[in-house]
C-alpha cells in the first residue's frame, strides 16, 4: 500500500521530515531499492552511499540534514526500517490449528491449552507440550521431553528422549537435542560408548539455529543458559554448561565438559578444546582455537587464542618478516665483506 512520506513519519515519529510529499510504495536496501522505494543509512558516516542508490526517498540517522532526496530522520533507523518493511509486507498472522489428526501424539503426551502439533509431528510418551508451543511438521519429540509454555520446534528438529526445553524457546529446522556424546572407552577389541544417561536442558528464551546439534550429558545435564542465543550448524558436546546471554556463532565446535559465564561471545568457526572455562563476557574472534581458560572480560583471536592486543602484535610483526628477512640478508653480506677484508690485512701484515 503506497504511503505518503508525511504519513509514514506521524507512523514511525520521525524527528524531522525533508520533502514529505514525497509517495514511497515498497522499502528495500541500499543496493537493491528502486525510484519508488524507500531505505535506510543507519549512520552518518555512511551517508556518502546514499549517492549510489536509486531509491526514491530514505531513512536516516538525527542530523543528517537534507540530503539529495526526500528523507526522514529518526532515532533509531533499524527500527524504523523495520516498522516501513511491516507496512509493506505484513507478517502473516498464524492461525492456531490446536492437535493435528496427523500428527502422531502418544496417549500419555500432555498438550497444554492453545498448543498447535502440526500433521506429521511426533510427540513420544510421557511428553509434556506446554500451552501455546508451537510443534511444526516432521518434528519429533522423544518420550520424556517438557517443553515450555510458548516455545516453537520448527520442522524436522529432533528431541531425543528426556530433553528439556523452557519457556519461549525457538530450535529451528534440522536441530538435533539429545543426541549421544561422543565419548568412548578405548580397548584392544575397539571402542565402547560410554554411558548416555544424561539429557540437553534449555533455560528460557534460547534459540537454536538451524542443523545445530547439542549432546546429552553423561550422567546429567548438557546445559545452555537462559537468553543464550545459537547460530546454524553449531556443535556443543556433552556435559557443557554455555552460560547465560552467550552468543554463538555458525560452525562453532565446543568440546565436553567445557563451560561458560555469562554474556559469552564466541565467533564464527571458532574451537574450543574440552574440559576448559570461559569467563563472563569474554569474546573469541573468528577462528580461534581455545587451548586453556579464558579469563573473563578479554577478547582473544588466533591459534592458540591469545589476547587481542599481542596478536595484533604478533600480526604486525609477521607482515613486516620479508623487509627484515632483507635487512638480515644485507647485513649478512656485509659482516662477511667485512671479515674478508679483515683476513687480508692480517695476511698483509704477516
Amino acid at each position: 500500500m503506497p504511503i505518503t512520506l508525511d504519513e509514514l513519519a506521524r507512523t514511525l515519529s520521525a524527528a524531522a521530515v525533508h520533502t514529505g510529499a514525497c509517495v514511497v510504495s515498497g522499502a528495500a536496501t541500499l543496493d537493491t531499492a528502486g525510484p519508488g522505494e524507500i531505505t535506510l543509512v543507519d549512520s552518518i558516516d555512511k551517508l556518502p552511499l546514499l549517492a549510489k542508490s536509486r531509491a526514491g526517498a530514505a531513512i536516516v540517522p538525527l542530523g543528517s540534514g537534507p540530503l539529495d532526496r526526500p528523507s526522514l530522520e529518526v532515532a533509531d533507523v533499524q527500527a524504523a526500517f523495520a516498522a516501513t518493511i511491516l507496512h509493506f509486507r505484513p507478517v502473516r498472522a498464524a492461525v492456531r490449528s490446536g492437535v493435528s489428526p496427523q500428527a502422531a501424539v502418544d496417549p500419555t503426551a500432555r498438550i497444554g491449552a492453545g498448543a498447535d502439533v502440526h500433521a506429521f509431528a511426533t510427540v513420544g510418551p510421557d511428553a509434556e507440550i506446554a500451552a501455546g508451543c508451537t510443534i511444526h511438521t516432521g518434528a519429533r519429540i522423544g518420550a520424556g521431553c517438557r517443553i515450555g509454555a510458548g516455545s516453537e520446534i520448527f520442522p524436522n528438529a529432533v528431541l531425543y528422549d528426556g530433553t528439556r526445553v523452557g519457556e519461549r524457546c525457538i530450535v529451528h529446522a534440522g536441530a538435533v537435542l539429545g543426541a549421544h556424546g561422543f565419548g568412548y572407552k578405548s580397548g584392544p577389541a575397539g571402542h565402547v560408548l560410554s554411558a548416555q544417561l544424561g539429557w540437553v536442558e534449555l533455560g528460557d528464551d534460547v534459540e537454536i539455529g538451524a542443523n545445530t546439534t547439542i549432546d546429552r550429558g553423561t550422567y546429567g545435564p548438557t546445559g545452555i543458559g537462559s537468553g543464550t542465543k545459537i547460530d546454524n550448524l553449531v556443535m556443543i558436546a556433552h556435559n557443557c554448561r554455555i552460560g547465560r546471554h552467550a552468543m554463538i556463532c555458525s560452525q562453532v565446535g565446543v568440546a565436553g565438559s567445557t563451560t561458560t559465564g555469562e554474556f559469552v561471545v564466541m565467533a564464527g568457526q571458532v574451537g574450543v578444546r574440552d574440559h576448559v572455562h570461559i569467563g563472563d563476557r569474554a569474546i573469541l574472534g573468528a577462528r580461534s582455537g581455545v587451548s586453556s581458560d579464558i579469563p573473563p572480560g578479554i577478547t582473544v583471536l588466533g591459534e592458540p587464542a591469545i589476547e587481542l592486543r599481542d596478536r595484533k602484535l604478533q600480526l604486525a610483526t609477521m607482515s613486516k618478516l620479508p623487509e627484515m628477512r632483507k635487512t638480515l640478508k644485507d647485513l649478512a653480506a656485509r659482516v662477511a665483506t667485512l671479515e674478508g677484508d679483515r683476513g687480508l690485512e692480517t695476511t698483509r701484515a704477516a
